[in-house]
């Protein structure tokens, strides 16, 4: 069979070359080509021979265009996931040379899906997404535009940034949705309603993410309800019955999550969708050791290994299915079960620690590598010796009992450093400073730097109406904005404020931010159950990661204690 498949392709391609030698390929010959494949399955090889001959004609002409699609094609029909890269990688090369913002687009988001679905590789995904966004400024074509957007918010919502990537999905829902009907060619429809069920697939996950679990059930059932029967349609459905499932988990409706998990993984398996197989499968073994069924839960938790084996990827929902099987083979007394998962989970903390080095600090880890490395040293070398179990158990004591001791000796710094900045509120400390000296007598007094006493006055007075109406709390502030809108240059400004406010404009702005939020997280108890980058975008800083870190800086403790204590004392109170 296999030589005939190749005498057969040799015939096409000694004709095909043969003919097209004697003419120029029009539109419609494009056309005809590719109807001889375009109906064949993903990764159908049957489809090159004709798609050699394509891409000979379009290099040809330099129909740009039409290269394009002939590289894209090579893609979608070949088997070998490096050669996929292969072609993706010449496809933008050739694509460079148009000058064609489009093509360009196009090129830079094909190599990056590669990059994410066939080698699971986030950093070089991401790099080719943001260079199709920049490439795409000023194209017209939406669908293109919209299709970078969503991978681009794909890419954050796993890297933990669930409310951007939300905010990333709500955009591709409002522009694909409206184009889900209407006077459009049949393919166009298709397309779009691809991209909004994907859209509003990812969307639930970040409102499952971001606990809101009333709008992502809300959603799902919207996305269950308008999803076409369709079977062109059959792994969208997948997507919707796996969140359906993980709803049922949630809440505790164990049979009808197992139900719908078992019919998933057919169809995930069908597409290669190794993501949410894994996914699947986690869930499935949770539901059956809910249900008290440990053997079949094991087994799925080991398919989750197994994916992870073969395709060395991982999400870090998916870490805890080795703490599980580390647990589970412990409590069997099987020690060989559990050295190789101990080894497996080191490999996956050392994956996400590459791949998710932004999330996975958040990661609850229930043993961390130091610990996991230690561990595998002792039953790799002494669990068949058990005159050293003591020794063993002795020294895991003396380093609990150290670990013990620093983490209550941090835990009560922090303390003190918590009720040091509650005593700095309670007493007005903490609130923003404005100055109720005199400003002639002050600036005659301090004024260093030969600036026009009037002008030091004018901008003193404006620093004190700007503290007191609170202005520091616009996003996106600039010295130079400021300066502006006073009448005045940044030199002065700077100046003053270096000179009276005692620090550079930034760390004035700042401080002025951190005080704010903070006397009103203490005294408004709304706030407190606001995200770190609600409680940043409330007080004008536009940086998550800027505001923890500057907020404990200022305050001695991370916002996320300062949270966590204060709602535990608010809640103290009501109790008693």
């Amino acid at each position: 069979m296999k030589i005939y498949k190749g005498f057969l392709y040799l015939i096409i391609f000694i004709f095909s070359s043969y003919f097209s030698a004697q003419k120029t390929y029009s539109s419609e010959d494009y056309i005809k080509l590719r109807k001889n494949y375009e109906d064949l399955p993903e990764n159908d090889e049957q489809a090159l021979p004709y798609i050699k001959i394509y891409l000979r004609e379009a290099t040809k002409e330099k129909n740009y265009s039409k290269i394009f699609q002939g590289y894209q094609d090579a893609v979608f029909y070949t088997k070998d996931k490096e050669k996929k890269l292969s072609y993706a990688d010449v496809c933008l090369k050739q694509m460079l040379k148009s000058n064609d913002d489009e093509l360009i687009s196009s090129a830079y988001l094909e190599k990056g899906v590669v990059y994410y679905f066939f080698f699971k590789h986030y950093q070089p995904a991401l790099n080719n997404y943001l260079k199709a966004y920049e490439s795409s400024k000023h194209i017209s074509n939406g669908f293109l535009r919209y299709r970078i957007v969503y991978q681009l918010g794909v890419v954050k919502s796993y890297l933990g940034y669930y409310a951007d990537a939300s905010e990333l999905f709500k955009e591709c829902i409002n522009y694909f949705q409206p184009l889900t009907s209407g006077n459009l060619h049949p393919n166009l429809i298709y397309n779009n309603k691809k991209g909004y069920f994907n859209s509003v697939h990812q969307q639930i996950i970040c409102y499952e993410k971001l606990k809101n679990f009333k709008l992502s059930d809300s959603l799902l059932a919207v996305g269950m309800s308008t999803l076409p029967s369709s079977e062109r349609f059959d792994l969208e459905k997948a997507y919707f019955i796996k969140e359906k499932a993980i709803s049922d988990f949630r809440k505790s409706r164990y049979k009808d999550a197992v139900s719908n998990l078992s019919m998933t993984l057919p169809i995930f398996k069908k597409y290669n969708d190794v993501t949410w197989f894994a996914v699947s499968s986690f869930y499935l073994g949770k539901s059956f050791g809910a249900l008290k069924n440990d053997e079949k839960a094991i087994s799925y938790f080991r398919k989750v290994d197994s994916v992870f084996q073969k395709q060395n990827f991982i999400i870090p929902e998916l870490r805890s299915n080795y703490e599980i099987l580390i647990n589970y083979y412990n409590s069997k007394g099987n020690k060989d079960a559990e050295l190789f998962y101990t080894k497996q989970l080191i490999k996956v903390d050392n994956i996400l620690g590459n791949d998710f080095q932004y999330l996975s600090p958040k990661i609850h880890k229930e043993y961390d590598t130091k610990a996991l490395l230690e561990k595998q040293r002792i039953l790799e070398t002494n669990y068949n010796f058990s005159f050293l179990f003591v020794l063993v158990l002795l020294l895991s004591v003396a380093i609990l009992l150290v670990v013990i001791y620093i983490k209550r000796k941090k835990e009560k710094h922090i303390l003190s450093q918590y009720k040091a900045l509650e005593n700095r509120i309670l007493n007005h400390e903490n609130n923003l400073v404005i100055s109720k000296v005199s400003f002639e007598n002050q600036s005659s007094k301090d004024n260093k730097n030969n600036i026009p006493e009037n002008v030091v006055n004018d901008i003193l007075k404006k620093l004190n109406e700007f503290e007191r109406k609170k202005g520091f709390v616009k996003k996106g502030l600039t010295q130079q904005e400021l300066a502006k809108s006073w009448g005045t240059n940044t030199t002065y400004l700077s100046q003053v404020v270096n000179e009276f406010k005692g620090k550079n404009f930034n760390s004035y702005l700042n401080e002025m931010r951190i005080k704010y939020i903070t006397t009103e997280l203490y005294h408004n108890s709304r706030l407190l159950d606001y995200t770190i980058e609600g409680l940043s975008e409330k007080c004008g800083m536009s940086s998550r990661q800027n505001f923890s870190d500057i907020f404990t800086e200022i305050n001695g403790v991370r916002p996320a204690y300062f949270l966590k204590k204060r709602k535990q004392e608010l809640q103290d109170d009501t109790t008693e």
